[in-house]
């Protein structure tokens, strides 16, 4: 039944979705409770204190949420709504043959990205399981396609990746996701101490592959998406807390270029059972 209510929202216009999404985020934003508080600490966090702000930045979560049935069912629709004037940075990393890695944070329409690239190259994604069981076959229609593979968050995930790259091929994950316990660094994000995900340095690092930071800014009116690429400058820094302190900076330079389509109520800040950044050697707490 979810699979076949987000078929029938697919149908419909695309600035009736965002429209109406929009709403219901304003609407979210207007109740009290932990989503609200979150959305307006990140982004006070990141320089964002205003309550218009935040209202904005909801309404453009809403946007987001309702316009994912589109691009998962009516892909097609949607990449003919999309531009970029950034490609040459994607086709400059290319011809480097050493594969590239593609990072999307949650900024615009992020679920576009994925789609983009694999109409022009050969692309695998990594995702994780979502919690509640019954929205695995949707999630599974969704980004599993004839042109678009998708891995899991586990160790044969990243396998897959490792032959990906070895087969210079393009890969691609969310690099503003919190990690587990193990799985990252702190690193500094918008001012505050972040436990930031270390496998795109891993990945990146050995051979020096190319990572390109990408994200779909939400075009006015319903008229589709622009695609902003950002190539994070190589080589690395030799140490894990270093590569992630580079790219998060690197993210914060891409959403302040539409800061209020960023996801702000995420929960980037826990810790996923990481020991605190006052117990990290070498760094400071967050405030």
């Amino acid at each position: 039944m979810i699979v076949v209510l987000f078929r029938l929202l697919a149908c419909l216009p695309l600035t009736f979705l965002q429209g109406v999404g929009r709403l219901c985020g304003r609407l979210a934003y207007a109740l009290p409770g932990r989503y609200r508080e979150r959305l307006r600490a990140n982004a006070s966090q990141a320089g964002y204190p205003d309550a218009a702000f935040a209202r904005a930045a909801a309404g453009e979560i809403g946007a987001m949420m309702l316009e994912q049935p589109k691009i998962w069912f009516r892909p097609d629709d949607c990449l003919a709504r999309t531009v970029t004037d950034d490609w040459a940075v994607a086709e400059a990393a290319l011809a480097e043959q050493r594969g590239v890695i593609f990072l999307t944070p949650h900024l615009g329409g992020f679920e576009i990205n994925a789609r983009y690239l694999a109409k022009r190259m050969p692309l695998t994604v990594m995702f994780r399981p979502p919690r509640q069981p019954a929205l695995a076959p949707l999630l599974e229609q969704a980004r599993n396609t004839a042109e678009l593979r998708a891995v899991p968050a586990t160790l044969q995930g990243v396998r897959e990746f490792v032959r990906a790259l070895r087969k210079q091929q393009a890969i691609g994950l969310l690099p503003d996701q919190a990690p587990g316990a193990g799985e990252g660094v702190w690193a500094p994000f918008f001012g505050r101490m972040a436990y930031t995900i270390t496998l795109p340095g891993k990945l990146a690092a050995p051979h020096d592959v190319p990572i390109v930071l990408m994200a779909s800014e939400r075009l006015p009116r319903g008229r589709g998406w622009r695609i902003h690429l950002m190539r994070i400058p190589s080589p690395l820094p030799d140490t894990p807390q270093e590569q992630a302190a580079l790219l998060n900076a690197s993210m914060e330079t891409l959403i302040r270029r539409f800061p209020q389509q960023y996801l702000w109520s995420y929960n980037r800040y826990k810790t996923r059972g990481a020991p605190p950044p006052d117990v990290v050697a070498g760094q400071e707490p967050a405030p």
